[in-house]
């Protein structure tokens, strides 16, 4: 679901900082941005099971009629249980709704097999490193 109130808009933060700083060592600083500081900010999701956030995410304007899919997360118990597929889904189908004809994201090496069953295409001829993770750039037309 869109995360449209503060509370919603901090449980997907918090989700966000158990997957990435907790589990994965991102530094703190790095997680928490300028579009983080309201719901409006960006395009914020989060995903929940039973009243508990599992999973978040969100995307913003890259470029005219691309959006940029960031920060996606589900919690360890939660994986390979088709959670990130309907995550991406709602996220995809936003942007679409608001005009975006294709999406971009920096999926991390690890995920990039993940992204690719959902129809994205690997862009970058070699990783690079985002907050110490090697990532590739991958693009889907909506």
């Amino acid at each position: 679901m869109r995360a449209t109130t503060t509370d919603l808009l901090e449980e997907a933060i918090a989700v966000r900082f158990e997957v990435f700083v907790d589990e994965q060592k991102v530094p703190a600083d790095l997680e928490r941005d300028e579009y983080d500081v309201s719901p409006e900010a960006c395009h914020h999701f989060v995903v929940k099971d039973n009243g508990k956030a599992i999973a978040a995410g969100r995307w913003k304007e890259y470029e005219p009629g691309v959006a940029k899919l960031q920060r996606i997360a589900v919690l360890l118990p939660y994986r390979g249980h088709g959670v990130g597929k309907k995550l991406i889904e709602a996220m995809e189908q936003d942007a679409r709704e608001s005009g975006y004809t294709s999406s971009i994201l920096g999926a991390q090496c690890t995920a990039e097999g993940f992204y690719q069953k959902l129809g994205y295409v690997t862009e970058s001829e070699e990783p690079f490193l985002d907050a110490n993770i090697p990532h590739v750039n991958m693009r889907k037309v909506l």
